[in-house]
């Protein structure tokens, strides 16, 4: 296992906390000179709050961490491609490299559905990657999804066999 795939194991870690509580199952943790100080996963069912994504709640922990809404010398590592609130988190926060593992074909902002990080002139570029453990990142929330639509198919037509 080398070192991005050690990371994304951390993050699919977080991800599976949120499954665990019905969330998105989205994991984030941030790394700098080799260590991870923050990590984070969606919460925003738990927390009824559209801003707790899993990139957002781990910013705010670096950054308490490091005394400093810059992290400048930062990797952040991400289940799921993040969407244009998190990639401009991002690019505020001066992280410099994010990688990802499987993408976001219907709210991705850094490749799927635009480029954040590459298709606009901001004071910050942002370095990312893909690809990392995306098999298991897309397998996690494809489970997660399915698991959702049988409890919203069992809650709409109940399983009593009396009806």
């Amino acid at each position: 296992m080398n070192i991005k795939e050690k990371y994304m194991k951390k993050a699919l870690l977080q991800a599976k906390k949120a499954y665990n509580k019905m969330e998105v199952p989205v994991g984030a943790v941030i790394v700098k000179d080799g260590k991870v100080i923050a990590s984070a996963y969606n919460q925003k069912e738990t927390k009824f709050d559209t801003t707790k994504h899993a990139e957002i709640t781990a910013i705010q922990k670096a950054s308490k961490k490091l005394n400093s809404w810059r992290l400048n010398d930062c990797e952040m590592y991400i289940t799921l491609e993040p969407c244009p609130m998190c990639a401009g988190a991002i690019i505020q926060s001066r992280i410099k490299k994010v990688y990802y593992g499987t993408p976001d074909e219907k709210t991705g902002a850094v490749g799927s559905k635009l480029n954040l990080f590459k298709d606009y002139k901001f004071n910050h570029k942002v370095e990312v990657e893909n690809g990392i453990l995306e098999k298991e990142c897309k397998e996690l929330l494809q489970s997660f999804f399915k698991e959702l639509r049988n409890l919203k198919r069992n809650e709409r037509y109940g399983n009593n066999k009396n009806e």
